[in-house]
């Protein structure tokens, strides 16, 4: 975590002073450069893409038209030289997204639940304007990725159980698509995308039908559209009339495209039951029942046997009733059929290294992380680096794993604790009653410690040489979480500044063996 937040410090102060808007044209401060937003997006646009199911592999088709679309917008908006980019995503859950510096993404399950190519180009015109508009900058600006980076990122994924063990440049990827825009920005980008689709020719009246639409589905409380696109982009009756006046500023009228985005989909359309098996078999397999789970995942390959996932699930499958070989051969026909999704490498990781096949373990928890940084696979590497004995290396990726607030991190936590029980001694400098110097020592390690020795140190008035030092042991056993009070025999003082000459350092302490 504390990679990410001094980047993300680093982009907040590249630029300070006022700027224009340039979609509104309105005077704003700007402290992210145009620099900073392409880089960040170019950067975190593969692990952003990677915890949201991967690209859409099985019908380049379909993704280059998505793109031709996309650019015929682009080149129309208000900043046709940003580096835009467009993707489809292998995800049901009907959403779409974008990022700073023009990487937007559409799930498939969106692709779905659309009836033309004008619906499409409002729903692409509408995340343009968010990237066009500097609207996820301005969160950044005002300190709203900061503060909600503070806490642990928890990513929402509907087939990726992985989705919450992100670290480092995964979890910034993880604030920046699944921030929420003010009704404003919302407002701004329905106005400017309904411009846009006009100027390309599109009929604008879909904009109108499709928000008419969403707020139907959103007074159904469909569960997957509330998880989705209504999530960060919610529907309301003001957007439908604002939509309504635009268009007769804009006048109806264009390509609205049905039968072309029919026919564009129609493959998507067929596999459509596939996926909702696939969908159903990794719940099934979350609540425990790997047979129907494997039932489901085969029934998807009967229907699409080209989908790297549904490979993946039988594997899963098998990881759980812990037949690692069977696994291992599932993930391999996963990867075979998309080289380029994070999954299948850190689940054959985690099965190569269950049977003790630590090299091949190690190839895949690092070409995941290559495409994803993990929890997971910091642990993995760093368990086979202590097994190596290579300690040094076994704790810098155990440090990586521990960032992540799970139970992955949690074992990462533990298993530090033994290697360095000593860093996870806190210490905190006081006086009694009587003035005299104590210390509080607390555990803060996820076992109990003992054995914990302090060196105390007093320091010349300079605070540059250390003048005395005694060393002290803490009695007893602190459990995990338990504080103590040590006495060290100095004092009385009679200031703060004389107790500000006082260090403590941790020389040891034992952890207490599972």
């Amino acid at each position: 975590m504390r990679y990410w937040l001094l980047s993300l410090t680093a982009l907040a102060v590249t630029l300070s002073g006022c700027g224009t808007n340039p979609v509104t044209g309105k005077t704003e401060l700007q402290f992210v450069s145009e620099a900073s937003e392409i880089n960040m997006g170019r950067q975190n646009y593969l692990p952003a893409r990677q915890m949201q199911g991967g690209d859409y592999v099985i019908d380049p088709e379909l993704t280059r038209y998505v793109q031709g679309i996309g650019q015929r917008l682009a080149q129309v908006s208000d900043r046709p030289d940003l580096p835009y980019e467009f993707v489809v995503l292998n995800n049901s859950v009907p959403n779409a997204w974008a990022m700073p510096g023009g990487k937007i993404a559409f799930n498939r399950g969106l692709l779905t639940e659309m009836q033309s190519e004008a619906e499409l180009a409002a729903v692409m015109g509408h995340e343009i304007v968010h990237a066009a508009a500097r609207h996820g900058a301005k969160n950044i600006e005002r300190g709203t990725l900061l503060q909600v980076g503070l806490l642990a990122v928890q990513v929402s994924q509907i087939d990726n159980e992985y989705g919450g063990y992100v670290v480092n440049a995964g979890a910034l990827a993880a604030q920046l698509i699944s921030q929420k825009y003010g009704r404003d920005a919302e407002l701004e980008s329905d106005l400017y995308g309904m411009r846009y689709m006009k100027k390309a020719g599109y009929d604008p009246a879909a904009a109108v039908d499709l928000q008419k639409t969403f707020v139907r589905l959103s007074e159904g409380r469909r569960s997957d559209w509330l998880t989705g696109l209504f999530s960060s982009h919610p529907p309301s009756d003001v957007r439908v009339e604002r939509n309504e006046a635009t268009l007769v500023e804009l006048g109806a009228g264009g390509d609205y495209g049905r039968e072309r985005y029919a026919a564009m989909v129609a493959p998507l359309m067929r596999n459509k039951p596939a996926y909702e098996a696939f969908d159903a078999g990794v719940k099934a397999l979350g609540e425990g029942d790997s047979g129907q789970a494997a039932r489901l995942a085969q029934r998807a390959i009967d229907i699409e046997p080209r989908e790297g996932k549904f490979y993946g699930l039988l594997g899963d499958t098998r990881l759980k009733q812990k037949d690692y070989n069977g696994a291992i051969g599932y993930y391999q026909t996963a990867i075979e059929r998309n080289a380029n999704y994070f999954q299948p490498y850190l689940t054959r990781g985690i099965a190569y290294r269950a049977t003790g096949n630590l090299g091949l373990a190690e190839r895949d928890f690092q070409k995941s992380l290559s495409l994803l940084p993990t929890a997971t696979a910091y642990h993995g590497l760093g368990m086979i680096a202590l097994t190596n004995g290579n300690t040094r290396q076994a704790v810098e990726f155990l440090e990586q794993a521990a960032q992540s607030e799970t139970a992955v991190g949690n074992e990462a936590r533990s298993a530090l604790a033994q290697i360095q029980p000593e860093r996870f001694v806190a210490t905190r400098l006081g006086t009694d009653a009587e003035g005299n110097v104590v210390v509080q020592v607390q555990n803060q390690a996820p076992m109990a410690l003992g054995n914990v020795q302090l060196e105390v140190r007093v320091l010349d008035p300079t605070g540059r040489q250390v003048q005395g030092s005694r060393s002290l042991s803490v009695p007893n056993w602190l459990a995990s979480g338990q504080a103590t009070v040590v006495a060290t025999g100095l004092g009385p003082i009679e200031n703060r500044a004389q107790l500000d000459r006082v260090q403590v350092v941790v020389r040891a302490a034992t952890p207490a063996q599972n």
